[in-house]
């Protein structure tokens, strides 16, 4: 039988895509390895958001460039795929397959090109309205599972290449969506989370018209459904009906990332962002009103061209005044043909460092005293699963905070006997930074 290993990079519309293609490959008679050395097919799903995880992405083919001529053959799948093109085969010369995300769709076709020996087969065309849905998809988690409701972007960020590697904003139609959510429903999958490059972009194309706050009521309403997901938002299209729909049902997770990438309204229009931070903080101010406690999250990227000290500073107090939940903080990095490589005042990789750990500090403050008053309160968890080392299970709140905890009368799985894929309630009893810690109370 033919073997496959797939490595993943990125974010969780590249590991919903690698499903796709592991689902594809299973079907067309591969079988999955663990290991590269164990494969006839090593692909690699790329992310190219930032220049470290590409490079990382070539020093794994650089890894295994003495395999060539063995029968072994390598694949770039994703976003550096769509990026570099066939250049990737002058790179890596090794490398067989190099295909973007909008062409998984013919990955039985691409197979067949590669079976017969062809050393340079390409999918690279992103001049398609379709989404990329295939016939056959592995689900990894046996109890949370990805629906992809939007593909693409038009936002045209000035240090993105997302609509370069993901072509333009295309839906599918609410009816799919649903479809998609009941069957996972009735293979007893308890938490969906919806997954977009813009999620909240989402305009379902057929007669029925649904925004993105009605597709998001109505997985709600889905019986067996108890807990929905999204992520990630663009501010310019977060409307106030999706915080109205999060009130209205608990299913609904109280959990909204929201990325506003700097707290300097001059920097965000150099960033060509689509709002103000008045825009942002409006958005923010419908969530702290919400009858539920929604905890917020965001990306933010410190040493854009041109960010000044003062720039800076309105970030660190943007932080200081949403007390953000948590925070994935990015150093701005070059990105291939992006309108950020012609701005001039580019900052120092040393100031960048510097704005990095401070913010990272104010934001490692914020998150002690978030997390500290949550001592005392009572949690749901979905559980995700056990942790030797530890000796604790792991958990997940609504608002998407890490618990682990401990259970007197499970102090660890044995055989079938475990709390991955049931939701409990925990007392927390301790908070850090970045998790809670408590122990599991029966009603």
């Amino acid at each position: 039988m033919k073997t496959f290993y797939i490595e993943t990079f990125g974010c969780q519309m590249n590991a919903h895509d690698s499903e796709k293609v592991v689902g594809t490959l299973l079907q067309s008679g591969y079988s999955q390895v663990g290991a590269p050395a164990q494969a006839d097919l090593v692909l690699y799903n790329t992310c190219s958001i930032r220049d470290k995880a590409e490079q990382k992405v070539f020093s794994r083919l650089q890894q295994f460039k003495h395999e060539a001529g063995k029968g072994k053959v390598f694949g770039v799948l994703g976003c550096v795929a769509q990026q570099e093109g066939e250049a990737i085969f002058e790179r890596a010369p090794h490398v067989s397959l190099v295909a973007g995300s909008a062409s998984y769709t013919r990955l039985p076709e691409m197979l067949v090109q590669l079976e017969a020996g062809n050393r340079r087969v390409t999918g690279l065309k992103l001049d398609t309205e379709e989404t990329f849905d295939t016939p056959f998809t592995r689900r990894e988690n046996p109890h949370r599972a990805y629906i992809t409701i939007i593909e693409g972007c038009d936002k045209a960020c000035a240090y993105c290449v997302v609509p370069m590697t993901r072509g333009p904003e295309r839906s599918r139609t609410s009816e799919s969506v649903m479809r998609e959510a009941r069957t996972l429903a009735d293979f007893g999958y308890a938490e969906v989370q919806l997954l977009g490059q813009n999620v909240n972009s989402y305009r379902d194309p057929s007669p029925a018209g649904w925004d993105f706050a009605r597709l998001l009521a109505a997985t709600g309403e889905i019986a067996g459904i108890r807990r929905v997901r999204f992520t990630t938002s663009h501010p310019r299209d977060f409307g106030k009906g999706i915080v109205d729909a999060i009130e209205s049902n608990p299913v609904l997770c109280n959990h909204v990332h929201l990325p506003v990438q700097s707290g300097s309204t001059n920097v965000l229009n150099r960033m060509q962002r689509l709002y103000s931070r008045d825009d942002y903080m409006r958005r923010i101010e419908w969530m702290k009103n919400a009858r539920r406690e929604i905890a917020i999250t965001t990306d933010i990227i410190v040493g854009f061209p041109g960010e000044t000290e003062a720039d800076f500073n309105e970030t660190l107090h943007l932080a200081d005044e949403v007390e953000y939940d948590s925070m994935f903080i990015f150093k701005y990095s070059k990105r291939p043909n992006t309108p950020a490589l012609q701005y001039e005042d580019h900052i120092p990789e040393e100031e960048k460092t510097r704005r990095f750990m401070v913010l990272q500090e104010r934001q490692r403050a914020i998150q002690i005293r978030r997390n500290a008053r949550c001592v005392g309160s009572r949690e749901q968890v979905h559980v995700e699963g056990y942790n030797m080392a530890t000796q604790q299970w792991i958990g997940r709140t609504s608002q998407n905070k890490t618990l682990n905890f401990v259970d007197p009368e499970l102090p660890s799985p044995s055989g079938d006997n475990t709390l991955a894929g049931q939701f409990t309630d925990v007392l927390v009893t301790r908070a850090g930074p970045n998790s809670l810690a408590g122990e599991r109370v029966r009603p």
